[in-house]
């Protein structure tokens, strides 16, 4: 900020004219003027007033000039010295930006300290003359009495701020003693009667909403104006406004919580929800996302859940094995004995395949042309559900065409013209010495081994 002698003399003259807007210079007035000590008195008091301006603006150079200083210092720190602010690898600030905010602070800090200038020089260019004593009262009063009051309020405040310093310690240490417990519940450390490891962390979640809400209800008649009605108006407003506009919000985090403590699926699981088959990737309080096989992402409410059915292929297969299966029809000239040792075969030498329990088959319909034949198999990875089959129905293929089994649905007429009948001649042909059927390979015997189609 550069003072010329341009701007000093436009400054004299709004001090002048505020002078003379200010008191009503009439006889009275002139009469007080000698009273107070004539001519001579008013030159003193000018050159005082005249002194006090150049103070000021010798003042103003200076603090420019210190300014200035400090602003190349700057310039250096950040080419020399100054670091980017980093924040787990992401680089929040780096240094051209630190460097503007610290030479816009700087700025802020220069025009602060002129008007503390101004604050005091003021004041005491309006007391130099009797006419203008009050009013240079009033103006200091007017600088003074805001700051009082906010250091005033500042100091009242301190034992609320205590109270609300102590409540936000006891919430915290206790979220962090309930923080541990969970971490150690869901690495299986520490186990509960009836109570999963998957349910550590959405539990901890709700636990410590629910310390917050409590620790914001005991801090709020602590905070300072919430005795104001229009404080706690705003607060009715904002909270009538969550209200009416989150219920879909809420009923996706109700969803969440009830799938959570369901148990339908877990992080992971091979899963099929109404049309969509695919594992589970990621599951929060408003949505749940499934990776198809086809790598297509399906985003989910949770309320749409909810509504749905959902089949868990891999909840079985960890601990009883998925069961594949997958049906043929072959003519009835081909003995069932026969197409049933071929299914075995085939799914026996599929990888993926358990060797225990033992593949079987079921003749799941007789139509009017062919029976169907259905081959079961048991998998471990229901991840790999899709490779398996198609394995599956390769090895079928390969494993009929070298027995001469044709894979084919025949279709007959109702006209006998002494064509051969279709029973086979030998209805034991092609079945080896290996029993196919026993007590325990037999699905049908057991009530176990085999599940209701």
């Amino acid at each position: 900020m550069k003072f010329t002698m341009k701007k000093i003399a436009i400054f004299l003259l709004l001090i002048i004219c505020l002078l003379a807007t200010s008191v009503d210079v009439n006889a009275q007035v002139v009469g007080e003027i000698e009273v107070q000590g004539g001519f001579m008195q008013i030159l003193k008091r000018a050159a005082l007033f005249v002194l006090v301006l150049v103070l000021q603006y010798l003042l103003f150079k200076l603090t420019n000039w210190l300014f200035r200083r400090l602003r190349r210092r700057i310039i250096r720190f950040k080419q020399q010295r100054l670091r980017p602010v980093v924040i787990r690898d992401y680089e929040l600030l780096n240094t051209r930006r630190l460097g503007r905010i610290l030479i816009f602070l700087s700025n802020v800090l220069r025009y602060i300290v002129l008007l503390i200038q101004l604050t005091f020089s003021v004041p005491i260019l309006f007391a130099i003359f009797p006419q203008t004593e009050k009013l240079a009262y009033n103006i200091f009063l007017y600088i003074v009495r805001p700051i009082k009051m906010v250091f005033t309020s500042i100091v009242d405040y301190i034992p609320n701020l205590f109270i609300i310093i102590v409540i936000w310690l006891c919430i915290r240490y206790i979220i962090k003693g309930l923080r541990y417990i969970a971490k150690e519940v869901e690495e299986e450390k520490l186990k509960l009667a009836g109570f999963y490891p998957d349910w550590a962390q959405p539990t901890f979640n709700i636990v410590r909403f629910l310390l917050y809400a409590f620790m914001i209800a005991m801090i709020y008649p602590y905070l300072p104006g919430s005795d104001s009605g229009v404080f706690q108006g705003i607060s009715v407003f904002v909270g009538l406004i969550v209200s009416l506009g989150s219920s879909t919000v809420i009923g996706n985090i109700i969803a969440g919580l009830v799938i959570t403590y369901m148990r339908p699926f877990k992080l992971g699981d091979r899963i099929k929800l109404n049309d969509t088959t695919g594992n589970v990737i990621e599951k929060t309080p408003f949505v749940t996302r499934i990776r198809t096989p086809k790598n297509e992402v399906v985003t989910i409410p949770n309320s749409f859940i909810m509504s749905s059915h959902t089949v868990n292929y891999s909840a079985s297969a960890r601990q009883f094995g998925l069961i594949i299966h997958t049906t043929v029809t072959i003519g009835y000239d081909a003995p069932w004995r026969q197409v049933h040792q071929l299914l075995i075969n085939a799914a026996r030498i599929t990888p993926g395949v358990l060797e225990h329990p033992k593949p079987f088959v079921l003749e799941t319909e007789l139509q009017d042309y062919y029976p169907c034949y259905q081959i079961n198999a048991y998998i471990r990875d229901a991840d790999q559900y899709g490779p398996i089959m198609s394995a599956l129905h390769q090895n079928i293929q390969d494993i009929f065409n070298e027995a001469g089994v044709e894979i084919m649905s025949p279709h007959y007429y109702a006209r006998r013209d002494g064509s051969a009948s279709t029973i086979p001649e030998d209805i034991f042909a092609g079945v080896v010495d290996e029993p196919i059927v026993d007590s325990e390979d037999t699905p049908a015997s057991s009530s176990t081994s085999v599940p209701l189609q």
